[in-house]
């Protein structure tokens, strides 16, 4: 076979950190009969891997001191990640009781390797065989002289001896390094000694917010794995089902996180957010998405927010709990911060694909005790609203006025006999209807009579008090804004930014042209009104100069509401709430309070898009 040394020794090339390559290494260990297992790591480490491992799920690193010359201390590390095909291969071997031999050559000084490659889900179609092959050009050799060139031919030298003590070895290695262990070992190149290492190996708990720069696989894919694991299912799906799992989970966060009223982020939208991520992916001549394509998408498709949850479940790990009293580590970028060492250096020996660090602006929830900070400082007579999000919802106020225009002019279409001219449109109903006659039909809509300058938006019936216990009436700063009369949530239970605070609509009335009206609130001629909802749409009667006024709820107006309106001798003009998309809805019903109009200044710095 290509990846056959001899008939005792079977090479397997792999890409570290990739989950497909692990369900490789599963499958031919599991279904072969080896009796030893050559793993490309020094022989120190067998003692605390294999200890890490049995640790497992919760994640472990076992490192090891350098001897660094500069002020800040190095390391190099082995982690213990399920999704490695080194630490899948040892796991099973240690369960399947396969004798384990720990072959690379003992350095004192480690020198990372890392490359570009393609994507690993090329192997669901692809045999490792070809997959191999195809990457051989671009596979460099090794520098004379170099710390891979002595890994290797130790790494050949050790298979050697190990053909003498047993009858089928799998030697599990680097894609960067199988081609030039087995051309070293076909011309029994000359080898050097290991270094002496005076340090050993210890293991340390990881910290789960800093995983995401250990493992191969995203934390919550990896947590997927194992979960599979733990249920005794398939995880050779988990690659591509794990990212729709991903995103299901964090559509749910999202949802009871921001507490969204409306489930906008419906089947059809996670499908225009798929067809976006794959597009983004092919771009970057992917297979499959990385954390920054989905972080891309789901800010294009819901706004920072959403993103924010995605990469917070992203990085989520729920297995990792401390065990054993270890010393837990803070993991970055190349360091890691040490409970009695301070930040080091820190060199992975089972970097895969070389990871391109990118920059993506979001707005993340403050901190609570920032929240409780900007709460004391807040001013108690210094309010205003926040005019980008006052345009939002005067464009939709007019389009809901447009809306009732329209119906009313409905009521009086009337529909003839086609003769010379087709008028307002042909009337598909009636000409189906009489379609036995052979007869056309059309219809004729004369304009409408009457205006509306009163629009009721009830977002929530029978609101809960507790909930919605802010009352408000606003008045226009300039002609091009309405009156607004408003219930909603405490803006100061939420806050967003010194001086900036959010709140959520339950309902509102909104007079245009603006005038002055008294405070509905507490305006004593609406005592009799059983409810925040009933009191809106009482006072948009009393104060509407036109007799039409647009009610826009979730269910037709009820019968105290039509009462209400006998009384004040108006016409409510109903809108169906489900007329208008979901997310639209949830982002008009969000708004922002600023202390006084000097916020204006820097809110957009801490105000998130939904």
């Amino acid at each position: 076979m290509f990846l056959s040394l001899t008939n005792k020794i079977d090479i397997l090339p792999i890409i570290h950190g990739s989950g497909d390559f692990t369900g490789i290494v599963k499958q031919r260990i599991l279904n072969s009969s080896f009796d030893c297992l050559a793993i490309a790591i020094p022989p120190s480490f067998q003692k605390s891997v294999e200890e890490g491992i049995q640790l497992l799920p919760s994640i472990t690193v076992s490192a090891i001191e350098e001897e660094a010359e500069g002020d800040i201390d190095v390391f190099n590390f082995v982690p213990i990640d399920p999704c490695q095909g080194l630490i899948a291969a040892i796991r099973i071997g240690m369960e399947e009781g396969v004798q384990r031999i720990y072959i690379d050559r003992e350095v004192s000084n480690y020198e990372t390797q890392m490359g570009h490659f393609p994507d690993p889900y090329a192997l669901k179609k692809v045999p490792l065989e070809k997959f191999s092959l195809a990457l051989l050009p671009a596979i460099p050799a090794p520098q004379m002289g170099s710390q891979q060139e002595k890994r290797v031919r130790w790494m050949a030298y050790q298979l050697h001896q190990l053909e003498f003590q047993y009858k089928r070895i799998l030697f599990i290695c680097s894609i960067l390094d199988w081609p030039w262990v087995r051309d070293a070992y076909n011309r029994r190149l000359p080898y050097c000694e290991p270094e002496n290492i005076y340090q050993t190996p210890e293991l340390y708990h990881v910290d789960e917010k800093t995983l995401f720069f250990v493992l191969g696989e995203l934390p919550y894919i990896t947590y997927l794995y194992e979960r599979k694991r733990e249920e005794l299912l398939s995880d050779s799906n988990v690659s591509i089902d794990g990212i729709k799992e991903l995103l299901i989970e964090s559509r749910n966060r999202f949802i009871k996180q921001y507490e969204l009223n409306y489930n906008w982020i419906t089947p059809s939208v996670m499908q225009v957010f798929m067809k976006y991520v794959r597009n983004l992916s092919l771009l970057g001549s992917k297979m499959t998405p990385d954390l920054y394509t989905l972080c891309i998408a789901a800010k294009q498709i819901g706004g920072d927010s959403f993103a924010i949850t995605l990469l917070e479940t992203a990085k989520s790990y729920p297995y990792q709990t401390t065990k054993d009293n270890l010393k837990t580590l803070m993991m970055g970028i190349d360091k890691a911060e040490f409970p009695d060492r301070g930040v080091t250096f820190m060199k992975n020996r089972l970097a895969g694909t070389e990871i391109t660090w990118k920059h993506l602006s979001l707005k993340p929830r403050p901190e609570i005790y920032k929240k409780k900070i900007w709460k004391f400082m807040w001013d108690p007579y210094g309010q205003c609203s926040w005019p980008p999000e006052d345009k939002k919802i005067e464009s939709f106020n007019n389009h809901v006025r447009e809306q009732a225009k329209a119906l009313l002019g409905e009521d009086l279409v009337r529909t003839e006999k086609f003769t010379t001219s087709i008028k307002d449109g042909i009337d598909i109903r009636d000409t189906l209807r009489h379609w036995y006659s052979g007869n056309i039909y059309v219809k004729e809509i004369p304009p409408s009579r009457g205006s509306v300058d009163a629009v009721v938006f009830i977002f929530e019936m029978n609101p809960d008090p507790i909930r919605y216990s802010w009352r408000q009436t606003w008045y226009a700063e300039h002609n091009e804004e309405s009156t607004l009369c408003f219930y909603a949530t405490p803006y100061l239970e939420d806050m967003t930014g010194p001086g900036i605070a959010q709140s959520i609509y339950g309902g509102c009335f909104m007079l245009f042209p603006p005038r002055y009206i008294p405070d509905i609130w507490q305006d004593p001629r609406f005592k009799n009104a059983s409810s925040p909802d009933e009191r809106l749409i009482a006072a948009a009667l009393f104060y509407s100069a036109e007799r039409h006024v647009a009610l826009v709820a979730p269910k037709p107006p009820l019968l105290k509401w039509r009462q209400l309106s006998r009384q004040y001798k108006k016409n409510l003009v109903y809108i169906p709430l489900k007329r208008f998309s979901l997310q639209s809805i949830d982002r008009i019903r969000r708004f922002h309070v600023l202390n006084g109009k000097n916020v204006r200044s820097y809110a957009a710095r801490f105000i998130r898009e939904f």
